[in-house]
């Protein structure tokens, strides 16, 4: 990956007008985030809240998650409680967008790379599936598995600011002998655990899941509009009854 493209984040962040960009690549913004639709996604839906580079900040504490949390604790907590705030914001696009195309909504994750592969703070937003054409390599299955380690989520981070301050210190180091190994991880399903010898194999079981989910999704959604059509029915002959 060219150094141009491994900092284009940090672009997108230092834009005085996000709208400037193009609808391909911009999902909203505000005066502190801008989210992006990831070039790449790893999950049928995959955006990126990204933190405009703003006071007290610069470009380099904003570098990583490690980077941020050297800075003032309260600093650091204040920019993730923003970026978690956007986050639920998206969250709730996408959710209806899940009604739209698919009839129902399932789970979203919000979380970060330990070590991450592009330059810039950037949370990941995504749905709870991993199926997605461009999931090829064994690293980027595992480095969004939400059990390995490597992707590490929101809720979590956030708890770490009130957890002793040597345990804080420690885990904020993020160290890459740590997590790096993680993408070597042998291939499981995410959802039931099942191992998996080589990535097509996953790819078809996670849309085996996916699938089987959408089925009984779709059933619930269908018996619960059933229902509701039922009680206005009976409403409606209760009211004829009383007339």
């Amino acid at each position: 990956m060219s150094s141009a493209n491994m900092t284009i984040f940090r672009a997108y962040a230092q834009k005085s007008n996000p709208a400037s960009l193009p609808p391909s690549i911009l999902f909203s913004h505000s005066e502190t985030c801008l989210t992006v639709f990831d070039a790449f996604p790893k999950s049928i839906f995959h955006l990126l809240v990204i933190p405009r580079v703003r006071p007290p900040f610069n470009v380099y504490q904003l570098a990583n998650l490690r980077s941020l949390l050297k800075c003032e604790k309260n600093c650091a907590k204040e920019l993730l409680m923003g970026l978690s705030r956007e986050a639920n914001n998206v969250k709730k696009m996408i959710e209806s967008e899940m009604f739209k195309k698919y009839g129902f909504k399932w789970e979203i994750w919000m979380g970060f790379h330990a070590i991450p592969s592009m330059e810039h703070l950037h949370l990941h937003v995504l749905s709870a599936d991993l199926c997605s054409p461009r999931m090829k390599l064994k690293k980027h299955y595992n480095s969004f598995h939400p059990k390995c380690g490597f992707f590490i989520h929101l809720s979590d981070v956030l708890s770490w600011f009130d957890a002793d301050p040597s345990y804080y210190k420690t885990t904020s180091q993020l160290k890459k002998s740590e997590y790096e190994p993680l993408l070597k991880e042998d291939l499981s399903c995410w959802k039931c655990d099942r191992n998996l010898s080589n990535m097509p194999k996953l790819k078809s079981h996670l849309q085996e899941e996916f699938d089987k989910l959408s089925d009984q999704e779709k059933a619930k959604v269908e018996r619960e509009r059933k229902r509701s059509d039922d009680l206005a029915q009976t409403s409606s002959s209760q009211i004829s009854l009383n007339d």
